[in-house]
């Protein structure tokens, strides 16, 4: 035959191909099937299990060979994923009811992987034997063949109650999820009778049956006002807390704070994620109430006890807990599932209507065949007890014949010919049987020991026994209030004996209010090294180490706990940082990088000055620039949440260069007609090495020296100003102008061309500081006071 070619287009065909794919995954993998609650995948398990003869009643096998036969009849999608579906199925903390008895280390609660599958053992158990695979002999469910065509599986196992509700789902398939939370059954099954009872019944009164989620672990579904919505619409979020038990400790022991049930979300690796999480608030000073934290949990239960000292605030220590720690999550529900084919997302009356449908489906389907069965017995009974009425006429045909085939014609038809007969009237009698063809081969099979009298009578009390069954398997399939009394009868006995009593307790909880700022302030000593690495120091220990501290970091200084730090940059930014994000280390650990701790990147910006919120309230901000530009700007300009905003507005190619504190708050008030002097503090006989240019505003000439006392009445504060070529300017602090953050300031210094400001110094009266510049020594208390804008002098090599 001649090869054909198809010509389409290639994205129809990778559109086609995915959607198939994406089918494939949602319907055959990822998410389960609305009338049993279950993925194929674990489906399969259960059913290869049964097969096995896995009964309960029974010796466990290798989960091995549990996998292999999955594997191999049913699910070809590797050994990992049908072992820990297994695992899954046998772990009682997250299956609201566990439907394989695990022998081994199936895994735990805190996270623990279960053991190799060659070490551990497994078989079914009893509750799933009654309610999950019961009944599949007797054609309740439709059989499809396996992937190879070799073995049949069910299309569902005839699950008895909404194992979508009971043991809940999650799944993740392709552009889908699941998520459905675990209930209790005693409550499930009370909700689906009332449903049958009355199929009007609204979500709200099914939820005053069965309330919302049991979860294995227990703990506080604390948002019961949105359930209601919830199991309307299948999507929301629950509230999920652990509980907290106070125990009052006896004698010289502490008191307690004990988690006894952990949020379902907690399952697995959270634990220790919780622990870890505690440890981290008392190492950043948090919470000074927790003097210790153990996992005591164990077979009994979940137990981990933190040890408080003495006056530990417990309310607030509980609502910290909730908010800073997994104690207190959220569930995502998607009660999605595969609904006559297709995914749906459905709330729970359309859970338990699909499940209560399914139900009547089971019933119909099985009465059927009970029925059909008992007719065919019913029958063979009948041939049976006629048969022994004439049963030497029988032996008498079948002694007589040739082949079994001659003696069931004549027991069906009445046929004669070529059977020998001993009595002529027997022959007449023989003519007129009319077995049918059930009946005939039951007599050729009877052996003669069901002759005796007892037996005969059995048989007839077998029968009777029939016709009442009978009578009663037409009156449910005739009747859909009997099947539904029958099926209600069913729920209630499986009720009685594998209820278990509630775990989880719903309510409306409290909102946990934990302010950080509620703390009682500590002081704490911050210090960041010329490498960037920050952290916090106990003051106690920063004064034991005083001189390697100071020695070691480029910036320390005392700042509260509740503090924030405030960056200031090169570009006129601020960013701040709260100190409690700053962690707390020993004088010889080193910290952490600050970029990583708010919005500061060393890359793009670098750090011009460095100080606490609390250092700059009440407070004037002396702002330099490189290009000469100064001002004042009031510290509460800088009171604000924002982690990032401008510290201050920059001219073209400018930058900023120092952010200095200044002494006072106020300056003090001074006589609109005064003219401030210029003076010379301490003197003037010591300027060999100083050159003084002629200034802007003036001659030297006009400088007069004023003593030191008259300069406290006007300002308290000198300023001096360096530039990279090494001019000095010294004028009052008083000149420079308070001014709002957003502008650019004034001229403080003028600048030679190429020339600009490297250094800001800040001198109270009566200080004295000197710096180098190339190899000479400046008195800047020397230096001679000039006005704001002037040259300034300059150093003479």
């Amino acid at each position: 035959m001649a090869e054909q070619i198809i010509k389409t287009e290639y994205s129809e065909i990778m559109q086609k191909s995915y959607i198939d794919y994406a089918m494939s995954v949602i319907c055959a993998r990822a998410l389960p099937d609305a009338r049993d609650g279950l993925k194929p995948v674990q489906r399969r398990v259960l059913y290869a299990m049964d097969e096995l003869g896995l009964n309960y009643d029974k010796p466990h096998r290798k989960s091995a060979r549990i996998v292999g036969d999955t594997m191999g009849k049913y699910h070809p999608h590797g050994d990992s994923s049908i072992y820990e579906t297994l695992v899954v199925l046998a772990q009682d903390f997250k299956k609201g009811m566990a439907l394989v008895d695990g022998h081994g280390n199936f895994g735990s609660i805190e996270g623990d992987g279960a053991a190799a599958m060659r070490y551990t053992e497994a078989k079914l158990k009893k509750f799933t034997q009654d309610v999950y695979l019961a009944d599949l002999d007797k054609d309740v469910v439709d059989f499809m063949p396996n992937f190879d065509e070799t073995e049949k599986e069910p299309v569902v196992l005839p699950v008895r109650v909404p194992n979508l509700l009971v043991n809940g789902a999650e799944g993740i398939a392709v552009g889908m999820a699941t998520n459905i939370p675990t209930h209790n059954l005693g409550e499930v099954i009370d909700a689906v009778i009332a449903y049958m009872d009355n199929n009007d019944i609204t979500t709200e009164q099914l939820l005053n049956i069965m309330p919302g989620p049991d979860f294995p672990t227990g703990g506080i579904v604390a948002n019961k006002s949105d359930l209601l919505d919830i199991y309307k619409t299948g999507v929301g979020k629950l509230k999920l807390r652990g509980k907290l038990v106070y125990e009052k400790g006896k004698g010289r022991e502490k008191d307690r704070l004990v988690v006894t049930e952990i949020p379902y979300t907690m399952i697995g690796t959270g634990i220790s994620k919780f622990i870890s999480d505690v440890i981290d608030l008392v190492e950043t000073k948090k919470t000074t109430d927790i003097v210790d934290i153990s996992n005591a949990s164990d077979k009994n239960g979940m137990r981990i006890i933190l040890e408080l000292k003495k006056g530990a605030d417990v309310e607030k220590l509980k609502n910290m807990l909730y908010k800073k720690t997994k104690l207190e999550d959220t569930f995502g529900v998607n009660m999605l599932a595969i609904a006559d084919g297709r995914p749906e997302v459905m709330g729970l009356r359309s859970i338990i209507k699909y499940n209560v449908d399914f139900q009547y489906d089971l019933a119909t389907r099985k009465y059927t065949t009970l029925l059909n069965k008992a007719l065919e017995q019913k029958e063979i009974k009948e041939g049976l007890i006629k048969a022994t009425n004439i049963i030497d006429l029988i032996i008498e045909i079948i002694r007589g014949c040739q082949s079994q085939k001659q003696v069931k014609e004549c027991l069906v038809t009445g046929k004669t010919e070529g059977i020998k007969f001993k009595h002529p009237e027997s022959e007449i009698l023989a003519g007129n049987l009319c077995f049918t063809e059930r009946q005939a081969q039951a007599i050729l099979d009877l052996r003669l020991s069901k002759l005796i009298g007892l037996e005969i009578m059995a048989l007839q009390k077998e029968y009777e026994e029939l016709v009442n069954k009978i009578g009663e398997y037409e009156d449910i399939l005739g009747s859909r209030k009997v099947m539904t009394k029958t099926i209600k009868k069913d729920l209630q006995k499986i009720k009685k004996e594998y209820d278990v009593e509630r775990r989880t307790l719903i309510e409306d909880g409290r909102e946990a209010v934990f302010d950080e700022n509620a703390f009682v302030e500590q002081e704490v000593v911050f210090v960041q090294d010329k490498f960037g690495y920050a952290k916090l120091l106990d003051p106690a220990a920063f004064d034991r180490n005083r001189e390697s501290v100071t020695t070691d970091n480029k910036y320390y200084f005392n700042c509260m706990n509740t503090d924030t730090i405030c960056i200031f940059t090169d570009n006129g930014n601020v960013h701040q940082i709260k100190v409690a994000k700053i962690p707390t280390k020993k004088v010889r650990e080193k910290g952490v990088p600050i970029d990583n701790l708010g919005n500061y990147s060393s890359e793009g910006e670098s750090i011009v000055a460095l100080m606490s919120s609390n250092m700059i309230k009440d407070k004037k901000l002396l702002f330099t620039t490189k290009l000469g530009m100064i001002k004042l700007v009031d510290g509460s300009e800088f009171e604000t949440n924002r982690k990032t905003m401008a510290a201050t507005k920059l001219g073209k190619d400018d930058e900023l260069v120092s952010v200095k504190i200044t002494r006072v708050s106020e300056r003090e008030a001074v006589p609109d007609d005064f003219e401030m002097p210029v003076m010379l503090s301490g003197g003037s006989d010591d300027f060999e090495s100083l050159d003084y240019e002629q200034m802007e505003f003036g001659q030297m000439d006009n400088m007069v020296d004023v003593p030191v006392e008259t300069e406290l009445r006007y300002t308290r504060e000198i300023l001096v100003i360096q530039t990279e070529e090494g001019i000095f300017l010294r004028f009052p602090i008083k000149e420079v102008p308070e001014m709002k953050k957003s502008t650019l300031g004034v001229k403080g210094i003028k600048l030679n061309a190429n020339d600009y400001v490297s250094n800001v110094y800040l001198l109270d009266v009566g200080d004295n500081e000197v710096v180098e510049y190339k190899g000479k020594q400046v008195d800047l208390r020397k230096l001679k006071i000039g006005k704001r804008g002037t040259k300034g002098v300059k150093v003479r090599r």
